[in-house]
C-alpha cells in the first residue's frame, strides 16, 4: 500500500509550519490503523507511507478504514482539511533490510496517483481476491498504461460514500460483456454449428455498440458447457455482464433462449424466449441487442440503431452455409478444415449471390489457404481475395471484418495509407474487433509508430484476453524493445492461460536470449520443439535455431537448405532470415527476407541489426515503402 497526501508541497511553501502539522496529524492517525489490520509500517515519506499486508483484503479494509477515519476529522468546523490518496497492488517483494523491492511495490506507487483525493485504487490482482467481500462498489477504470510499464493494467476504484462519482481520468470506461457459448438443444448434433453461429453474430452485432465492450469469440470459446461460476468467468475475462442463451433448430423454426447476467450480483437481469422463422434471425438478433442495451444503460446511438436495422437480408439456406463456414474457419488452419470452409462459403453466395458475409468469408479462407498452403501464384490468390472483400462491401458497407480483412489485404500489399483507412473504419464500425486492433498494430509498427502500436495490442488483449497468439506477439514485440518488465506481465500472464503450452516457451527463449542467458534459452527451445505437433513444418526450423545458437552451424545451415525445396511456411518467412543472421550468413539472410512479409523481428530485434546495418537493407525498405 502507497499513501500519499494530497497538495503538501504546495501547502509546505505556503505555510511550512502549517504543512507540518498536517504531516504530523495524518501519521498519528494512520499508523495505529497500519497495527489494527496487522499491516507493516515500511516506511514513512513525511507526507505519505509505503506498508505491507499480509493479505490483500486487510488491506483494503485499512484502506477504507484510513479514509473513513480521516473524513469524519475533515467533518469537524474549523480544521485544514486532510486528504490521501491510496493505492494497493499485489505481489511478490524482495526484502533487503527494513525495506522491500520489486515490480509489486513499483506498481503500486504508480497506482497510488489514479485515486482521486479521498479515494482508492487497488490493481486487478487485488480485485480478485476482494471482491463480494467489502461492502463497497469497486469500479473498473478505463485502460491504464504506467509509467515504466508501456502497457495497459486493470486499475479499479473503491467507491466511497464521500468520494466524486466520476473517475479521475477521461469519464467512465465501457461496459463489458461476454457473450457465451449458445448451447445447442436440437435434437440433430449437426445443428451444433449453428449455435456457435450465432454465438458469433450476436458478439458482432453487440460489438456495434460504441459504449459496450464485447469480448472476443476466441477468449469465450472455452467456456462452452463450463462448470465455472459468473463471478469466476467475470473475473477471468474482466467483464460486468454475461450473456448465455440456447438455440432449438427444427427446420426453418427457431426457439432462442436469451438470458442477461450481472456479474457482480450474480443474478439474471433479464431473460426472454424467442420463438421465430430463421429468416428472421436478423430481427431477433437486433432485438437482442437494444435489450442488452436498455438493461446495462447502453446509450445506443442514432447511427448505430440504424446500422442494427439496416443488415441486408439473405435467404435461410444460405445464412446457413455461411455459419458452417465460419465454424470451419475458427478450426486449425489445416488443408481439409480451409477448403471446407471455403466450399461453404462458395455455396452460401450461389444460393444468394447478396451475402455480403459469405463474400467476405470465401476471401478470409481464400487468404488463409494460399498463405498456409500455396497451390497457386500469390498474386492470384492476393487478387481474388482483394475482389471478393471489395464486393462485400459493395453489398454492405458497414461490414466490419471486411473493411479489416480489406485492409490486411492493402498493408500486404505496402499500400498503408489505404490499409490505415480501412482499419480505422473497420474500428469505428466495431470498437471491439480484436484481430483489426492486432492488425493494425502490425501496419503501425513498422511503419514506426511503436507507443500506437502497443496501444493497439494492448486494446486487442483488452478485447481478447485469453488469445495466445496475441499475448505471445504482444510479449515479442516488448522483449525486442527492451521492455523486460511489460514483457515479463504478458509471459506470466500467458503461463496462467497455457501453463506448458508451446508459445509460453517460444516467448521464454526470446526473453532469455534478449537476455544473454544462452543455457535458459536452448532450454526453452527444446521444450518448444518438443511441443511444436500442432504444426510439425516448425520442426526443422526450431532444430535449426538450436543448432545455430549451440555452434553446430553446419547442421544448421543443411537443415535450412531443405526447406527450400518445400512448400512455403509463413513461419519459415520470418525466423530463417534471423538464423542464418545468426550463422553470419547475410547473403541467404536477404534472399529469404525477400520472402518475408512479417518484417517485425527484422525492424525491432537487437540479434538483426547486422542485417540493418547492411546497405541492402535500405534498397529493401524503399521496395516496400518503409524508407
Amino acid at each position: 500500500m502507497f499513501t500519499d497526501m494530497v497538495g503538501s508541497t504546495a501547502s509546505a511553501q505556503a505555510d511550512e509550519a502549517e504543512a507540518l502539522k498536517l504531516r504530523d496529524e495524518q501519521e498519528e492517525l494512520v499508523r495505529p490503523l497500519f497495527v489494527a489490520h496487522q499491516g507493516r509500517e515500511i516506511k514513512s515519506m513525511g507526507d505519505g507511507f509505503l506498508a505491507e499486508f499480509d493479505s490483500a483484503l486487510r488491506a483494503v479494509q485499512c484502506a477504507i478504514d484510513i479514509q473513513q477515519h480521516l473524513h469524519e476529522r475533515n467533518s469537524q468546523p474549523g480544521l485544514t482539511p486532510i486528504q490521501l490518496r491510496i493505492g494497493i497492488h499485489l505481489g511478490d517483494v524482495e526484502q533487503r533490510g527494513n525495506d522491500i523491492f520489486g515490480d509489486a511495490v513499483n506498481i503500486a506507487s504508480r497506482i497510488e496517483p489514479l485515486a482521486l483525493p479521498r479515494g482508492v485504487c487497488i490493481s486487478g490482482e487485488v480485485f480478485s481476491q476482494v471482491r463480494n467481500k467489502i461492502p463497497n462498489k469497486l469500479e473498473r477504470l478505463p485502460p491504464t498504461t504506467l509509467k515504466g510499464l508501456q502497457v495497459s493494467i486493470d486499475v479499479y476504484r473503491v467507491v466511497l460514500p464521500w468520494t466524486d462519482p466520476e473517475p479521475p481520468s477521461g469519464g467512465a470506461s465501457p461496459t463489458r460483456l461476454a457473450v457465451l457459448p449458445f448451447a445447442n438443444m436440437s435434437p440433430d448434433p449437426q445443428d451444433e454449428f449453428f449455435a456457435e453461429g450465432l454465438t458469433e453474430e450476436m458478439i458482432t452485432v453487440l460489438s456495434q455498440l460504441r459504449e459496450l465492450r464485447v469480448i472476443a469469440r476466441t477468449s469465450v470459446s472455452q467456456y462452452k458447457a463450463t462448470t465455472k461460476s459468473v463471478s469466476q468467468i467475470g473475473t477471468e475475462l474482466g467483464v460486468n455482464a454475461l450473456l448465455e442463451g440456447s438455440v432449438r433448430r427444427a427446420g426453418d423454426q427457431l426457439r432462442i433462449t436469451v438470458q442477461l447476467i450481472d456479474v457482480g450480483t450474480q443474478e439474471h437481469t433479464w431473460a426472454k424466449t424467442y420463438d421465430r422463422k430463421l429468416d428472421k434471425i436478423f430481427a431477433v438478433q437486433t432485438e437482442i441487442a437494444k435489450r442488452v442495451a436498455k438493461q446495462l444503460k447502453i446509450n445506443v446511438r442514432t447511427t448505430e440503431e440504424a446500422r442494427l436495422e439496416a443488415r441486408p437480408a439473405v435467404t435461410s439456406d444460405s445464412y446457413l452455409a455461411y455459419l458452417k463456414g465460419r465454424a470451419l474457419l475458427h478450426l486449425p488452419p489445416i488443408p481439409t478444415s480451409l477448403a471446407a470452409a471455403k466450399s461453404e462459403f462458395e455455396r452460401a453466395m450461389a444460393l444468394d449471390p447478396n451475402n455480403a458475409a459469405a463474400h467476405s468469408g470465401l476471401a478470409d479462407a481464400t487468404r488463409m489457404q494460399g498463405w498456409w498452403y500455396p497451390d497457386l501464384p500469390r498474386v492470384k490468390w492476393e487478387e481474388t481475395s482483394r475482389q471478393l472483400v471489395k464486393r462485400a462491401i459493395e453489398l454492405d458497407p458497414n461490414l466490419a471484418e471486411a473493411h479489416a480483412s480489406l485492409g490486411l489485404i492493402l498493408d500486404d500489399a505496402y499500400e498503408y495509407a489505404a490499409a490505415e483507412k480501412e482499419f480505422k473504419l473497420a474500428l469505428s464500425l466495431n470498437p471491439s474487433y480484436s484481430l483489426a486492433h492486432d492488425w493494425y498494430a502490425g501496419l503501425l509498427l513498422v511503419t514506426g509508430r511503436t507507443e500506437e502500436a502497443l496501444g493497439e495490442m494492448a486494446l486487442a488483449e483488452e478485447a481478447d484476453p485469453l488469445r495466445t497468439i496475441g499475448l505471445c506477439w504482444f510479449a515479442m514485440y516488448l522483449i525486442w524493445l527492451g521492455r523486460f518488465e511489460a514483457a515479463r506481465v504478458k509471459i506470466q500472464r500467458l503461463r496462467e492461460i497455457e501453463p506448458d503450452g508451446p508459445l509460453h516457451h517460444a516467448v521464454l527463449a526470446t526473453y532469455y536470449l534478449a537476455q544473454s542467458d544462452l543455457k535458459a534459452c536452448l532450454n526453452e527451445l527444446e521444450q518448444w520443439f518438443e511441443k511444436a505437433d500442432y504444426e510439425p513444418r516448425w520442426k526443422p526450423i526450431l532444430r535449426a535455431m538450436i543448432d545455430a545458437l549451440s555452434g553446430e552451424k553446419d547442421r544448421a545451415r543443411a537443415l535450412l537448405r531443405q526447406e527450400d525445396s518445400l512448400p512455403a511456411h509463413p513461419g519459415a518467412q520470418w525466423i530463417i532470415p534471423s538464423i542464418y543472421c545468426e550463422l553470419g550468413d547475410l547473403d541467404e539472410s536477404f534472399r529469404w527476407i525477400e520472402k518475408a512479409r512479417n518484417f517485425g523481428q527484422l525492424l525491432l530485434d537487437p540479434r538483426c541489426e547486422p542485417i540493418r546495418r547492411d546497405p541492402r537493407f535500405r534498397t529493401l525498405l524503399k521496395k516496400r515503402n518503409l524508407a
